[in-house]
């Protein structure tokens, strides 16, 4: 099984349409995929039409096997279930705090449905915290949408220090440029500099700015399921086929 989280410490940046099209790309793919939405605000549920379970709450997340296992929902795709988020989630750097061993209560927690998935997608709240070590801790890979502007720079910057840091294993970063407008100049330039800084660790897929992808929240799907052939559904479908190769 594995595990792929999307994440980004700066809210606004593509992290949910990312997760919610690359969980799209790998059940189309044939891959037995499970979105666990990690974010209290809920959004990759909402996109897929799902309803959080409201008893599954941060205690039952890490110590419930049974209960983690029937918050799981289906979805209108084959291959592709959905774990809603709900907002006890916020609690969830509170219970972990208490927790001894905080950083691998996440990856325990979804060892109860190993063998039931090939791939376990994580949306993540944008934010450092106990949450987000256990996280970094779960996942295999972790993808970074990155805006090409000045505060996204920074602060990816400080993800990239905060994993040195802490000894954390930066190969498992996997950043992408997301919300690319090509005709910005600042946006070109700043591709530019920060491929030539972090070396080989940018993905080569960038995603453009699209309405396409602010359309989720109308359709209530994925990009790639009702504009697949344009800019943004062709760029997700890249992106999927790039981690792949990666992992």
């Amino acid at each position: 099984m594995k595990i792929i989280a999307c994440y980004s410490n700066k809210g606004g940046v593509g992290k949910t349409a990312s997760a919610v099209n690359l969980a799209y790309a790998y059940a189309q793919s044939g891959a037995r995929t499970l979105l666990c939405d990690l974010d209290p605000q809920g959004a990759s549920g909402f996109y897929f039409r799902v309803k959080p379970s409201k008893k599954l709450k941060e205690a039952k997340f890490f110590e419930d096997v049974e209960r983690f296992t029937k918050a799981i929902r289906g979805s209108d795709y084959e291959n592709l279930d959905i774990l809603p988020a709900n907002l006890t989630f916020r609690d969830f750097d509170i219970f972990l705090s208490r927790m001894k061993n905080s950083r691998s209560r996440l990856k325990k927690a979804l060892q109860g449905v190993d063998g039931d998935y090939d791939v376990i997608l994580l949306d993540c709240p944008p934010n450092l915290s106990a949450l987000s070590e256990a996280v970094f801790k779960a996942a295999d890979h972790i993808v970074v949408p990155v805006i090409p502007s000045t505060l996204t720079e920074r602060t990816f910057a400080q993800l990239v220090t905060f994993f040195d840091e802490q000894g954390l294993k930066a190969k498992k970063l996997k950043p992408f440029f997301s919300m690319v407008q090509a005709r910005k100049t600042l946006h070109g330039d700043t591709m530019a500099r920060m491929r030539k800084s972090y070396k080989g660790r940018f993905m080569d897929t960038h995603l453009p700015f699209s309405t396409d992808v602010e359309k989720m929240g109308v359709h209530r799907e994925p990009t790639m399921a009702f504009a697949g052939n344009r800019p943004a559904g062709k760029a997700y479908q890249a992106l999927w086929q790039e981690l792949e190769k990666r992992t």
